[in-house]
């Protein structure tokens, strides 16, 4: 008797299993659209002196504490990580190159034509 009850708990159990695992369907994946470059958006020096715009392969920056524009110019992506900036300086009316590298989604290792190193953070 003992036999037969186990069986008919079995038994019982089986579809009860079968039709919970029928209702349980595998989460939807998500797919990444990304608009533009990774490099989109806006960056802010370690001094907080200006704030630089990255938007469809257009370069600007502007003064923290005035809101005044301080250079722009174009970039260009060199792969996944790596972006070339030629800008133009409206204070000192200079044109210069800048090579930065994505060492991560929130910052820029940058490197200017003079050499001098510098480092962009992500705003927002």
């Amino acid at each position: 008797m003992v036999n037969i009850r186990k069986t008919a708990s079995i038994a019982a159990v089986v579809p009860l299993i079968a039709a919970l695992s029928a209702c349980v369907a595998p989460a939807p994946r998500e797919i990444a659209v990304r608009s533009g470059p990774a490099i989109d958006g806006q960056w802010m020096d370690q001094q907080g002196v200006a704030i630089s715009t990255f938007s469809n392969g257009r370069f600007t920056s502007v003064a923290t504490d005035t809101g005044a524009k301080l250079s722009e110019g174009t970039y260009q992506m060199r792969g996944s990580s790596d972006v070339s900036i030629n800008m133009t300086s409206l204070i000192r009316q200079t044109q210069t190159s800048v090579n930065c590298s994505m060492v991560s989604n929130q910052q820029l290792n940058c490197t200017n034509a003079n050499g001098q190193n510098f480092v962009l953070t992500r705003r927002g």
